[in-house]
This record gives C-alpha cells, sequence and structure tokens, in this order.
C-alpha cells in the first residue's frame, strides 16, 4: 500500500464519480489519500469527504496562498476555530470518524501570478506556521516564486515546528537542498517528475535521499504521463513511484516502503492506519 499526500478529492471535479475514484485507488494499492484545505468553503467539503472514506481520507485545514484576499483575518479566525473544536474533540475521544484534521494545509506564499496580496500572504503564512508550532501538527506547504521569504518566515520557528511537506516540489538541486536544511520537513513529488521536461530524475537522486521524499498526486491537478492532460487522480500516483524507482535504480517496493515510512515520521500515519 502507498499513501497520496495530497489529493483535492473535494472539488466539482470528483462530484460525479468520487466513489468510483477512490475504488480505482484502492485497486491499484493506494491506502491512504490526504485532502487539504483551500479556503474556509473547503473545510465543510473536505471534512464531508473524509466522513464518507473515514479509514482512507484524512482531512487538513488552511488557507491556500491564491485564496488569501482582504478579508483573510476574519477567514484565519474561523479556521483556528474550527482548528481547536477539531483537536479538544479528538483528545475527549467524541471525534466523528474522519473529521481530526491531520496537518496544516495548504498554506504558503504564491507570487507566480501577481503580488497584489503579498503582504497577506505573509502575514497569513506565519499566523500558519504558529498554528503548526501551536498544534504539533504538520504543515502542508504551497511555494511558487517565493522561496526566499517563505525560507525567511520559517527560519525563527524552526526549532519548534513538528515537520512537514513542501508540496509539488519542481525546483532544482540548489533548491532542494534550501529545504531540505528544516530536517524534519520532507518534498512532496508528483506528476511533474514524469514530465519529458523535467529535471527531478537527475535532480532528486543527486540531491534527496529518499527519506525526505513524500508522494502525491495534487489530483486533479497535473497529472501524470501518460495521462497527462487528462484530470488526475490518486491512483495515477503509481506513475510517480514507478518515475523514481527508475531515477533512483531500485524496486518499486523499497520507493513504496521509504516513502510510507516518511509519512508515519512527519504525519503519524501508516498506509494501513494511525500509528
Amino acid at each position: 500500500m502507498i499513501i497520496d499526500t495530497h489529493a483535492h478529492l473535494d472539488v466539482e471535479d470528483f462530484a460525479d464519480d468520487l466513489d468510483e475514484t477512490v475504488i480505482r485507488a484502492r485497486e491499484v494499492g493506494v491506502g491512504k489519500i490526504f485532502l487539504p484545505g483551500i479556503d474556509l468553503k473547503s473545510v465543510s467539503t473536505v471534512l464531508a469527504v473524509c466522513r464518507r472514506y473515514p479509514d482512507i481520507c484524512y482531512p487538513m485545514i488552511g488557507l491556500q496562498p491564491e485564496e488569501v484576499r482582504d478579508d483573510y483575518r476574519e477567514v484565519l479566525a474561523a479556521m483556528h476555530s474550527h482548528l481547536l473544536s477539531s483537536i479538544s474533540q479528538s483528545k475527549a475521544g467524541t471525534a466523528e470518524p474522519g473529521t481530526t484534521f491531520i496537518a496544516i494545509g495548504e498554506v504558503g506564499l504564491d507570487f507566480y501570478w501577481s503580488r497584489d496580496y503579498e503582504r497577506q500572504q505573509l502575514v497569513a503564512f506565519e499566523e500558519a506556521v504558529r498554528w503548526s508550532v501551536e498544534t504539533q501538527l504538520p504543515l502542508m506547504i504551497h511555494c511558487r516564486k517565493a522561496q526566499n521569504e517563505m525560507l525567511h518566515i520559517m527560519r525563527p520557528y524552526e526549532k519548534e515546528l513538528p515537520g512537514g511537506v513542501f508540496h509539488c516540489f519542481t525546483g532544482n538541486q540548489k533548491e532542494a537542498e534550501a529545504f531540505l536544511r528544516f530536517e524534519r520537513f520532507a518534498l512532496g513529488i508528483g506528476g511533474v517528475s514524469t514530465f519529458k521536461s523535467s529535471h527531478l530524475r537527475e535532480d532528486l537522486p543527486a540531491a534527496v535521499p529518499l527519506n525526505r521524499i513524500v508522494l502525491e498526486t495534487d489530483s486533479p491537478y497535473m497529472a501524470p504521463v501518460p495521462h497527462r492532460g487528462k484530470r488526475n487522480e490518486s491512483s495515477f500516483i503509481i506513475e510517480v513511484m514507478r518515475t523514481l524507482a527508475m531515477s533512483y535504480g531500485i524496486e518499486e517496493e523499497e520507493i513504496a516502503r521509504q516513502t510510507n515510512l516518511n509519512v508515519e515520521r512527519i504525519f503519524g500515519i501508516s498506509a494501513g492506519g494511525h500509528l
């Protein structure tokens, strides 16, 4: 069994065939699927999917940087209330199956298209970092064209942060090394690694040990070859695993074993359930 650490199964793309999508994932050996939140509405939609598949899907909560707007403080306050309630119910043993948040995410910085909300994104991301320290839940971090700013915010909290994932890593060896200086974090590797133009197949074995990688799809986005251009789904994670096995020159089973161990270390969840 393997784990998809990042899939947006709550979006409309899966409204008509969610059951079939989950079945296809299980049939190829995907044991767990982690669902990130992106905004306040997604708190409800993510939890709805995880209630539906409580032994397979696990929820996260966070304000994705591209969703940061002028009302971000109100959104963060409401999210924080949901987060603390989830933790309280979990500790009391009253949490409904599938409703305990396992991470703070998807959060981060994104200046790829615009810097219109740069200040707000910076404040929102630091707030998410504080939540991670406060709750000791790992971070699921989205970063595009903002590496320096992101690392600048994280460094003062480095010793207190429990760990996390730098989601959708597509950088070079130097960037990988900068991220991995945060010793409790891993890189999330997905479909981009299979693209013909990607340098990840060379850069990852050169700079990233296997104990610092987790698998992800980012469904429904960025489907791997040979499904590129189609809607991505968790079952396609097999193509990522195969690509990494070829890149590192090892068996697919070893990729599955090691990435599962990495997920256990960061999230406290095994391919078979909670530790």
